[in-house]
């Protein structure tokens, strides 16, 4: 498909001019409803006034986004990797000292990063801070919630919000904060890794292990509960608050919990106590 402006080749499921930013009618098939999670298979696509591909998937995923002349794309703070000489990087309070006070709160940076491609076309490669998988999400004037620490990247035009749910949100290691995308466009997510698709009939009830999710349609009714009957039996489980989800809806799962990992590791690391106690490594002299 050609963009009807310039005549720029546009990847399959684009939705603008990698070249111009035109917006491009997707076919009937593909737009006919606004609902679920338009994930680009392929890795590769173009927003306004960019273009983007996923490599190296699933363990050690990159995205590479390449800016034309004065465009720019916002990411979390930390996510570059690397970039053009000619791109520029300004970091910011998004949302004022009250927005910055909410994304620190709910796990995040307290500053965003936007990068803007000066005099000509410009790279940038992101990644997350673990290995794992991204997944490039086409928003359709739609709404999301994802778990603050799988947000990486997105178009410039989408609004992304920290939101206060009380004891609804209050995912294990996430505090009571998640992240709420909204608008039309590109949003990166990443995960700790693989990641899972699953979609939900209407009705249907599905549980999550609140340390697995990454993103899930904002239509989607959800609630928060211990993942067994009686505490003592949640406790030896093994598994504490899970997310019961009722479709219709779709959610995307990551394979590996960063916070399961953590408690394996735990036992291999030096404690310290307040009297001295702990591991200690005489190396003489």
């Amino acid at each position: 498909m050609n963009c009807p402006s310039c005549g720029n080749q546009i990847a399959p499921g684009g939705g603008f001019c990698g070249r111009c930013g035109t917006r491009v009618e997707a076919p009937a098939a593909a737009s006919s409803s606004p609902h679920g999670i338009h994930l680009d298979t392929d890795g590769q696509g173009a927003g306004r006034g960019y273009s983007y591909e996923i490599l190296h998937q699933p363990a050690f995923s990159l995205a590479v986004l390449t800016l034309q002349a004065e465009q720019s794309i916002m990411a979390e703070a930390g996510a570059m990797v690397s970039m053009s000489a000619n791109v520029e990087l300004q970091s910011q309070m998004k949302g004022g000292l009250f927005g910055a006070l909410k994304r620190a709160a709910g796990g995040e940076s307290a500053f965003v990063s936007t990068f803007t491609a000066h005099g000509g076309p410009g790279e940038v490669t992101m990644a997350p801070g673990a290995p794992g998988d991204i997944a490039a999400i086409e928003l359709n004037n739609q709404s999301f919630f994802v778990q603050s620490s799988s947000y990486l990247a997105g178009d410039a035009s989408l609004t992304v919000d920290t939101k206060w749910g009380g004891a609804k949100s209050f995912f294990a290691g996430e505090g009571l904060f998640v992240l709420n995308v909204q608008g039309q466009g590109l949003l990166l997510v990443s995960s700790f890794g693989a990641i899972h698709r699953k979609t939900l009939q209407p009705g249907e009830r599905y549980v999550v292990d609140t340390g697995h999710l990454v993103a899930w349609e904002g239509s989607t009714q959800y609630t928060l509960r211990k993942a067994a009957a009686g505490f003592f039996r949640s406790m030896v489980s093994g598994e504490g608050i899970v997310a019961e989800f009722t479709g219709p809806g779709e959610l995307l799962i990551q394979t590996r919990n960063l916070a399961a990992l953590a408690g394996l590791l735990k036992p291999f690391f030096p404690t310290q106590g307040s009297g001295g106690s702990g591991f200690k490594i005489n190396l003489g002299g």
